[in-house]
């Protein structure tokens, strides 16, 4: 081999190995050889009563399975789910999404639902992002958060989504952009380890911390850049959602002045009740169709853990127009005044 020759091979080396450890040390390899996955179990979750009760709760007022997984009329006040379509997928209305995404279909219907997966299926995917196809699922389906879902709890939503009526409804496929297709692939992380349940005798705050994560208040009232928190501003709004609605931003729920720091208990309950603060209704993004459907002693574990919540002062002010704010960096109303 001559000089030349040796130079490029040894170059060629030395570029594949940057090249690799750029990957290692970046983004990792998930997003080239796929999503990591436990094998599949055949267990079967036994259908009982108190299962049914407690996973219809779960779904349906909770953690927004059945919200997320049924098509909505967005111009209607409320934005009521299409009767008779109940858990029958949708696509997702969001408009800053990175491509189209669809919740599928999990009523048992064979062809166009969840008929056809096992227990085990539904379950992965719940809690560890893997579809009953294997592929990493985009987390706007919240599987890092239920993630503490309790072994007894998951098993109760399952029983649930099998009790739903079928509906046969034809959606469309998931349409991820590049490159965000492949990254997602790094999310999922394989769950094999039992998951206890946290109750109300693990007290107020710690309940009301577990229940808060599984309904997923964090995830639209922090800002979020590129899919990641803001630092610092947890719980304390101003990310914009754009859809089929008025632009809204997310109010700040820490327990600031600016947020709401002047709320009791009961007067939170109130408002997730019935949806208005002070008689001003909340825009409809906010589901308050389903959180008002909560229990009142979860509700205010709920608010017991939101007051342990770091302040953060932060303006939102839906009644302003959008401007720039350097705090959560985003544009939102009454951003200019932070």
């Amino acid at each position: 081999m001559t000089k030349l020759g040796k130079g490029l091979l040894i170059s060629s080396v030395l570029l594949l190995v940057v090249i690799a450890a750029g990957v290692t040390f970046t983004i990792g390899w998930r997003p080239f050889i796929g999503p990591k996955a436990r094998p599949l179990t055949d267990r079967k979750f036994e259908s009982t009563p108190q299962r049914l009760e407690r996973g219809k709760y779960i779904a349906t007022a909770l953690s927004g399975c059945i919200y997320c997984h049924s098509p909505h009329d967005w111009k209607a006040p409320d934005t009521p789910i299409e009767a008779g379509m109940e858990g029958s997928g949708a696509v997702q209305p969001y408009a800053d999404l990175p491509g189209k995404i669809v919740a599928p279909n999990l009523t048992p219907d064979k062809e166009t639902g969840a008929g056809a997966w096992t227990d085990d299926q539904l379950a992965r995917a719940i809690r560890e992002g893997i579809g009953h196809d294997g592929r990493a699922l985009f987390p706007v389906m919240p599987y890092p958060r239920f993630r503490e879902m309790s072994d007894e709890d998951l098993a109760s939503v399952i029983v649930y989504l099998r009790s739903l009526p079928a509906v046969h409804h034809e959606l469309p496929t998931t349409e991820i952009i590049f490159p965000v297709k492949y990254l997602i692939r790094s999310v999922p992380e394989p769950l094999t380890s039992p998951v206890s349940d946290i109750g109300p005798e693990a007290g107020p705050v710690k309940y009301g911390s577990h229940l808060v994560n599984l309904a997923g208040c964090t995830d639209c009232h922090t800002s979020q850049i590129q899919g990641q928190p803001v630092a610092g501003m947890d719980f304390a709004g101003g990310q914009p959602f754009p859809g089929p609605w008025p632009m809204v931003a997310s109010d700040n729920i820490t327990p600031d002045s600016t947020g709401i720091s002047g709320y009791t208990a009961d007067s939170f309950v109130q408002v997730i009740r019935t949806g208005a603060v002070n008689g001003q209704a909340l825009s409809a993004i906010m589901p308050t169709m389903i959180y008002k459907n909560l229990a009142d002693a979860d509700l205010k574990a709920m608010f017991a853990y939101l007051r342990t919540v770091k302040p953060v002062q932060h303006i939102v002010d839906n009644t302003l127009p959008p401007t720039n704010c350097k705090l959560c960096r985003q544009r939102h109303g009454g951003g200019d005044k932070n």
